[in-house]
């Protein structure tokens, strides 16, 4: 009877460590989930627990399997923590193909080591992690934390597709309220998704089979796109700093009173010095154009994250005295300088970043990633970026532009628009004065008017030295420019009127196709737009063009005396809902050609039926700008 019962318990045993092994294989994914994937999300459980509005408990258990090289980036083994976080437990466990455990971490082998960059001077954030290097694909990771905080004010949000090309079998979230503190929620994009709602009573979603999504070019950003859910306590705590707010305007009066109270206090010294800077100037305006180019002569941008959640700036005494500050300080630093001569501004919060992302001005729960100052002037507000120490006075450029943003004010919190720099706005205009030789080379005389996001992207050369210059335009901006030459560049940034110039003498040697008869040459020498939308059999997503821009070049082409112009192409124009695009050749005299063209991109999301006739309309732009005449001999 023992062996018979030792034999059972063995065979018992058996069976369930194969149970572990078969549901930790990567051989019985479902095909469904991965189709266009780099990993599946097997499941994924989040529990948060709020004990009291100064402790949160938080569990993580995530099992992902990396099926090939690209999904290494997904593994996500890592776990931040502070002063004010407490990690509890932690570990990870890899295994193969098969779901045998080949590695196990306990929370003492994870690398642990400051949670900013090494431009940091100081900060109490620091990260967790683990690094495993795979021999082999595809290798599965159960990775497990628990923390315990007293910062309330950042309750983990749920995002249950976390990436492109990410497929997900199970995603849970729980958060457990024993106390029945006032929580609210938001649901964002969960209309497509199925996503079921566990309990009405309690704040508890889960989400199954959700298939990895395909990134497709010129579409929506991955957050316009997936599902998630912000939450947020009307009273909490950060940092042992209490709270209370429903609204941004009561979360703004908090961060006035709490935050940035008393955070803008400067030296006599400095005080007589900003106002000995601006004496006997009246305008407020050109007062807050002389200290902010006072600020940024004197100041480096830093990252510091020493503060209450990474919200609270460091003094403005403090960055005054060392000369260096991340956002929030260098924001409320020149909120200081204004400050002292009687100009108000307004630190303001906003998520920045070339993809466009809003602050939810429906939803109130800590949001943004940066920090701005706005100044308002009846009715035109001007906005600054206190980071750069080159961006013009009351330029944002497209890091920041067009976007919902909360404004801080003694009353509260505002929700605010910053500029917009739409389509037309954004032009760049090309003259060029250009002479071709009997033996096909190329000399010309060009000069380009850069405005809107157009200067934006320019604008940081200036800063570049001649011989790096030289390089920036041959291999950058004219690299299909066979044996091109720069022979001068002038720059002027004429950053009060946001105008960005530049002159430049250039030759390029054998430009044209000389043959006994003819001599063939390509008519847009120095601004040749060839972009064409990658081909897509099915388009799953939306088309959206972000930025719209303008460009305008006209060119005077003189031709060697030997040879004749006999025949030009006709004009050429494209109207389409995306933008227009013309063309057009005019004979000057004998041995002259005027080429003008003008291209307009408008911003704008269209459906995806769309995307075919955009593709079509750039492919006949990119045509016609590879556009060729011949010049017969004489």
């Amino acid at each position: 009877m023992k062996k018979i019962l030792l034999i059972l318990a063995a065979i018992l045993f058996s069976v369930n460590i194969q149970s572990q092994e078969i549901n930790l294989s990567s051989l019985l994914i479902p095909k469904e989930l991965t189709k266009h994937a780099n990993a599946v999300v097997k499941e994924s459980y989040t529990e948060v627990t709020i004990d009291a509005i100064d402790l949160m408990h938080v569990k993580k258990k995530r099992t992902i399997t990396i099926l090939n090289k690209l999904g290494n980036k997904e593994v996500d083994t890592y776990v931040h923590y502070n002063n004010d976080t407490k990690v509890t437990k932690l570990s990870a466990k890899i295994y193969n193909s098969l779901g045998v455990e080949i590695k196990k971490y306990s929370k003492s082998k994870f690398i642990d080591i400051s949670a900013v960059d090494g431009g940091t001077l100081y900060s109490d954030s620091r990260v967790k992690y683990i690094d495993y290097t795979p021999t082999s694909y595809p290798y599965t990771v159960v990775f497990e934390c628990e923390y315990k905080t007293a910062s309330t004010a950042l309750i983990p949000s749920w995002h249950p597709i976390t990436s492109f090309l990410v497929s997900v079998k199970k995603s849970e979230f729980k958060i457990n309220n024993p106390k029945n503190l006032k929580i609210r929620t938001k649901e964002i994009n969960f209309k497509d998704f199925p996503i079921k709602k566990i309990s009405n009573e309690s704040i508890h979603y889960l989400a199954e089979n959700l298939s990895a999504i395909k990134p497709e070019k010129i579409s929506l950003s991955f957050i316009d796109l997936t599902p998630s859910l912000i939450t947020s306590l009307n009273n909490f705590t950060l940092k042992g700093v209490k709270g209370k707010a429903e609204n941004w305007k009561e979360y703004g009066l908090w961060m006035n009173n709490s935050l940035l109270k008393n955070k803008t206090t400067l030296s006599d010294a400095t005080i007589t010095k900003a106002k000995n800077l601006v004496k006997g100037i009246d305008d407020k305006i050109e007062k807050a154009k002389i200290l902010y180019k006072f600020m940024q002569e004197r100041t480096r941008y830093i990252s510091v994250q020493v503060g209450i959640g990474g919200l609270e700036p460091i003094p403005a005494s403090e960055v005054d005295q060392l000369g260096y500050g991340d956002c929030k300080g260098l924001t409320n630093y020149t909120k200081a300088l204004f400050n002292a001569v009687g100009i108000k501004s307004y630190y303001s919060e906003i998520w920045a970043g070339k993809s466009k992302r809003n602050i939810d001005k429906d939803f109130f729960s800590i949001q943004g990633n940066h920090v701005i100052l706005n100044i308002p002037n009846n009715g035109n507000d001007v906005w600054l970026e206190c980071t750069s120490q080159n961006t013009p006075f009351g330029f944002l450029g497209d890091f920041t532009d067009d976007r919902d943003v909360l404004v801080i004010t003694p009353e509260g919190g505002i929700i605010k628009r910053t500029p917009v720099y739409k389509n037309e706005t954004n032009i760049q205009t090309t003259k060029a004065t250009i002479s071709i030789t009997e033996e096909g080379n190329v000399s010309a005389d060009i000069e380009i008017t850069s405005k809107g996001i157009q200067y934006d992207n320019k604008f940081h050369i200036e800063t570049k030295s001649n011989d790096n210059l030289k390089k920036y335009y041959k291999s950058n901006i004219w690299d299909y420019n066979n044996n091109l030459e720069v022979n001068s560049i002038n720059i002027n940034n004429d950053k009060e009127k946001t105008i960005f110039k530049e002159k430049l003498t250039v030759t390029i040697k054998d430009y044209a196709t000389k043959t006994d008869n003819e001599l063939l040459f390509r008519l847009n020498v120095f601004n040749k737009n060839s972009f064409i939308p990658k081909r897509y059999r099915t388009r799953k997503l939306p088309l959206k063009i972000d930025r719209g821009y303008k460009d305008i070049d006209e060119y005077t082409i003189t031709t060697p005396t030997s040879y004749k112009i006999t025949q030009l192409p006709q004009k050429k124009e494209l109207k389409t809902k995306f933008g227009n695009y013309t063309i057009e050749l005019k004979k000057i005299n004998e041995h002259s050609i005027l080429y003008s063209k003008s291209i307009l991109i408008k911003e704008g999301t269209y459906t995806k039926e769309d995307y075919k006739l955009y593709r079509k309309f750039r492919k006949s732009i990119a045509k016609q700008e590879s556009l060729r005449i011949a010049l017969q001999k004489q």
